[in-house]
């Protein structure tokens, strides 16, 4: 019996070891959260597009800087000055009075642009989704959709992006090389929740539809064209690296990252690419089987004791 527990007594301790640290370190190590995704000069703009312009109909009122290269200033059509809240960047001098010419900083933002989009294609560990995003809840993590498409669609609800109480939590969301990558349908919604920030939202897509009266949050990273129905409301950025921007009377805002305070709210853990509850699943066996082990190891020792 001494000889029994003894060798249990070693090997009750290793596997408890071993088990606490597959079932706590392992799952934790894969919990690193996910940097955003730096925009550098392209940041300031609310709007960029590329050719052949930008166009806009009614009082769309916009906050941040607006570009367009490489097409010519006069590619902006429809937008009057008083409605953009910062500067119209052109490379040329066609256009409104209004308007900046700074070539070089347009390419500059665009190369930005450029790396910012494929910084964001090739972030992991990728959690693969459904491609209807309405009616759900995310937390931070890289999503790309399973049918190689994102629909956020008013009748299946809001899509909710948690932050846990940390507002630098991101949202990386990317769809496949086709056209159109994102489509947010009338009257939908994205809502924003325990701290969480549309500055550390993005939507690496090639190209979106954002429908009438939508309520949208995030910068959209388009390789090809962006266009948003009458009465939009975004908060986050309109960046097409190659094609144009269309706006119809449309609120766009562009977003700016603040110290929030942080909410109170349940622990989660954010997804990293293992399958929904995962990493809760694994911390869950690794502690339940470190201590049925300290149990069953204590009960032997005892047993011993009274030998």
């Amino acid at each position: 019996m001494k000889y029994f527990a003894k060798f249990y007594k070693h090997s009750a301790a290793a596997i408890w070891v071993i088990t606490l640290v597959f079932g706590v370190t392992g799952p934790m190590a894969a919990l690193a959260a996910q940097p955003t995704v730096d925009l550098k000069t392209a940041t300031p703009f609310a709007i960029l597009a590329g050719t052949p312009g930008i166009t806009n109909t009614g009082p769309t009122v916009i906050t941040g800087n607006v570009g367009l290269s490489p097409a010519s200033g006069s590619g902006i059509s429809g937008l009057l000055c008083t409605q953009v809240t910062g500067s119209i960047f052109a490379v040329d001098a066609a256009g409104l009075p209004c308007f900046v010419n700074n070539g070089p900083l347009l390419v500059t933002a665009k190369n930005d642009l450029s790396t910012a989009y494929t910084d964001a294609a090739n972030r992991i560990p990728v959690i693969t989704v459904p491609t209807e995003l309405g009616g759900t809840t995310k937390f931070g993590g890289v999503y790309a959709s399973g049918a190689t498409t994102f629909d956020i669609t008013a009748g299946a609800g809001p899509l909710v992006l948690d932050g846990q109480g940390d507002p630098s939590t991101v949202f990386i969301f990317e769809s496949a090389a086709v056209s159109p990558g994102l489509t947010v349908g009338p009257g939908s919604v994205v809502t924003l929740i325990n701290g969480a920030q549309a500055c550390n939202v993005f939507w690496r897509v090639v190209s979106a539809d954002i429908g009438t009266t939508a309520v949208f949050k995030g910068s959209i990273l388009a390789l090809s064209s962006i266009t948003v129905a009458n009465g939009a409301n975004i908060e986050g950025r309109l960046l097409a690296s190659n094609g144009q921007v269309t706006l119809i009377n449309d609120i766009i805002k562009g977003s700016v990252c603040s110290a929030a305070t942080t909410t109170a709210t349940t622990p989660k853990f954010p997804n990293t690419g293992i399958a929904p509850g995962g990493n809760n699943t694994l911390l869950g066996l690794g502690v339940l089987g470190g201590l049925i082990t300290a149990t069953v190891f204590l009960a032997v020792i005892r047993r011993k004791q009274s030998v």
